[in-house]
């Protein structure tokens, strides 16, 4: 064997290049998500338990060999997108919070952007989609991650006076992702918005809470006024 031969074997028997790793790793993502968008598109269109592994694998075109060497299911597969999402989304928030001056203007940022995600989130998939990825406990997680991160901005707000310190943040924080919630069923982004505004003149420093405590006068009995007597 000549040298020049020697040299090319040992070329290929020695480290892998990182630019083929690289190749490869690209390569596995992409299946990866094609598999996972081909799921949940599947899934949208029959419903969850009409999906088979073979039609996610025909619709990603690859084989059925190569699916069970990702997954070992379609739920594993819905899961896995579903989680993909949850992340993605939490991390897009963050990265909001994070470029953005300002406690108020921080606040506003993330609603604003969480408005948007309800919103468009809406129709992505079927009803009976929706509610198998609702038992997902990664989703109670997730919403645990999202009400601590605007707790803590509400919490800076009211320190620099920007929001109301008459409410635990704890609690606005509560109401701000109930009432964000509903953006899910609103007709536009614009739509949205004004959510998002309404919502945020409810956080605002000298907002009036309503007084649960009894009245010390009724209404009926100001200026010596009672049931049943005529005034005279």
């Amino acid at each position: 064997m000549s040298t020049r031969c020697i040299d090319v074997v040992a070329a290929y028997t020695g480290p892998v290049p990182k630019l083929w790793n690289e190749t490869i790793e690209a390569h596995r993502r992409a299946v990866h998500d094609a598999i996972l968008n081909s799921a949940v598109e599947l899934a949208a269109e029959h419903g969850v338990r009409a999906v088979t592994m073979s039609q996610i694998a025909e619709r990603a075109g690859i084989g059925r060999a190569t699916l069970y060497k990702y997954f070992p299911d379609v739920e594993a597969i819905l899961l896995a997108w579903h989680n993909r999402q949850i992340t993605g989304h939490l991390g897009q928030l963050t990265e909001i919070r994070d470029r953005t001056d300002g406690a108020g203007d921080r606040l506003e940022a993330v609603l604003r952007a969480f408005a948007h995600i309800s919103r468009h989130s809406r129709g992505h998939h079927g009803s009976e989609l929706a509610a198998f990825l609702h038992r997902d406990e990664r989703v109670a997680h997730a919403q645990g991650q999202l009400h601590d991160m605007i707790r803590d901005l509400l919490a800076a707000g009211v320190r620099t006076g920007d929001f109301r310190g008459d409410v635990a943040p704890d609690e606005l924080a509560t109401y701000c992702l109930h009432a964000l919630t509903a953006a899910a069923a609103l007709p536009s982004d614009a739509a949205a918005d004004r959510l998002v505004t309404v919502t945020l003149s409810g956080l605002r420093a000298g907002s009036a809470v309503p007084d649960d405590r009894e009245p010390t006068t009724r209404p009926h009995e100001q200026h010596g006024h009672h049931p049943g007597r005529s005034a005279h």
